[in-house]
């Protein structure tokens, strides 16, 4: 019983780890706690099902809500962070929190605020170790989220713009000396943040066969937590963050009852902020290396 609660809590630790790569890429380059990223995982997640609900194919359809997500990371970045780049950190904060409420009121606007069944694609998908049953859709979850994870911890080690991006999670300024277009490499990590937090809503949607306009509010908050708890600015460390949530989610909800679930998780963030504040992989000057 034990090793399938351990099983399922990997596997929900795979969608936090997505929202939390995305924050972390928010914060370890910008320095900036971008709240519109649980209403960009309710976007793709609500994109997607509706597409697949008029009866579009599912490729369209996760195509169609990626590109949605990165459309309204590009609108997130014109109209809160590049207005307020110069102002107070809170100003494009608050800006992206108002970003938040707008979307998930759009959403319910046009789709409602009813929780939708999403379609599994695959019927009957799963696998059997022993007395271990493991969900196949959870399991692709999974995978596909460290992939996408090591294929972008690689990218930034390796690629120009990867490069480019850590000089500016280093220091803008002499980035901008070196050479480095940080008003066009800016914009990109926004989108990039905002594809990543999509990913994560619509391995969501297929893992746990639901959707609803609030998703996102209760992944997010969780994937600030794991952020927090793996180091913020370390991308390695918010997946284990984002592991460590999974599983303490479930452990909680099968020896405590669904009631402990809150407490278990935001517990473990007190205690270890009070213990180690910098997180299990953060260092005191650690914030902005990627």
């Amino acid at each position: 019983m034990i090793a399938q609660q351990f099983v399922n809590g990997l596997m929900l630790g795979g969608v936090y780890v997505m929202i939390a790569v995305a924050f972390t890429l928010a914060i370890g380059v910008l320095n900036f706690l971008n709240f519109s990223i649980p209403g960009i995982f309710m976007i793709a997640g609500m994109v997607s099902w509706a597409a697949l609900r008029s009866g579009q194919h599912w490729l369209f359809a996760f195509g169609l809500a990626l590109c949605a997500s990165a459309i309204v990371g590009l609108a997130v970045y014109l109209l809160t962070y590049r207005p307020s780049s110069d102002s107070d950190p809170e100003v494009p904060l608050v800006s992206s929190l108002g970003f938040l409420v707008l979307l998930e009121n759009l959403v319910v606007l046009w789709l409602g605020s009813d929780q939708q069944s999403f379609p599994a694609l695959i019927a009957d998908f799963n696998f059997r170790a022993g007395s271990i049953v493991v969900g196949g859709a959870q399991v692709l979850s999974l995978v596909l989220s460290l992939s996408f994870v090591v294929a972008l911890s690689l990218s930034l080690r390796f690629t120009n713009l990867g490069r480019q991006v850590r000089a500016i999670a280093e220091s803008r300024r002499t980035a901008s000396m070196l050479g480095v277009n940080v008003g066009a490499v800016v914009p990109r990590v926004f989108v990039l943040s905002a594809v990543f937090t999509g990913i994560g809503g619509i391995l969501f949607a297929i893992s746990y066969l639901q959707v609803s306009s609030t998703m996102g509010e209760n992944i997010g908050f969780k994937g600030i937590s794991a952020m927090i708890i793996g180091g913020m600015g370390n991308i390695w460390g918010a997946v284990a963050g984002g592991l460590l949530i999974g599983l303490v989610e479930i452990l909680s909800t099968q020896f405590l009852g669904a009631d402990f679930v809150n407490i278990g998780v935001y517990g473990l963030l007190l205690a270890l902020l009070v213990a180690k504040p910098e997180g299990l992989f953060g260092k005191a000057a650690a914030r902005e290396k990627l």
